[in-house]
């Protein structure tokens, strides 16, 4: 679905009105409106659009609450790490979202507002503050923890975190999923600077910093990290 309530809405109207007024013409001219007609009625019965579908457009909200990124649509990062610790520790520290910038230093702020939704700050490129309000979808006490953007987010996102117990005593597999559409598309993801230079590392950087923090008790250095990011 790639077409907007409204738009369906007014597609069903005016697809059903020239449909109408076509057959009542009783002529080809009739006709090829009725055929025009027929369109408008598919599109606002379906909720898609081809010529949408062909330039990737999209006017729809997001289908379900599982994504702010429509299918087919935008970047999908996933990356696994092991870390000493339980999933009961880990869950419950990346869970209190405002340690979150503790070691992800592109982070300026993560801000509880309740309900289940936080405010997101980040420096983007040239000096620009980047932020967007998101929501938990999905909440398993030691398991995972699954969020989405909200309407009118600077950059359209959604991801879970999974903790799952490591075979042979090797503490947690703490694997990220990310997808997002950055500004300008795939081709501007390297210039985003929403994620960093390239979201797949700088998720990877973040694991390891997660890491450390666990493991060791201690926080990196922001400026040591952030050198490293090239941000």
């Amino acid at each position: 679905m790639n077409v907007g309530e409204l738009e369906r809405w007014a597609s069903l109207i005016g697809g059903g009105l020239l449909t109408f007024y076509g057959l009542q013409r009783r002529s080809l001219s009739g006709l090829a409106l009725a055929a025009i007609g027929g369109g408008f009625l598919y599109r606002g019965f379906t909720g898609h659009c081809s010529l949408y579908g062909a330039l990737g457009i999209s006017t729809g909200q997001p289908h379900g609450a599982q994504t702010s990124v429509p299918a087919n649509q935008g970047i999908k990062v996933t990356r696994t790490i092991f870390i000493d610790r339980s999933p009961q520790e880990l869950y419950r520290y990346w869970r209190n979202l405002e340690n979150l910038p503790r070691f992800m230093h592109h982070l300026q702020e993560v801000r509880n507002l309740g309900n289940h939704r936080s405010r997101w700050v980040v420096q983007g490129p040239l000096g620009r503050t980047v932020q967007w309000d998101a929501e938990i979808i999905n909440d398993l006490p030691n398991e995972l923890i699954a969020w989405r953007s909200l309407e009118g987010a600077d950059v359209d996102s959604a991801g879970s975190v999974h903790f799952r117990s490591a075979p042979g005593g090797r503490g947690t597999e703490v694997q990220v999923i990310l997808k997002y559409d950055p500004p300008g598309g795939k081709m501007g993801a390297a210039f985003a600077g929403v994620f960093g230079q390239d979201a797949a590392c700088q998720i990877e950087e973040d694991l390891k910093q997660f890491k450390q923090v666990m493991e060791s008790g201690s926080t990196p250095a922001v400026g040591a990290s952030t050198a490293s990011r090239g941000v």
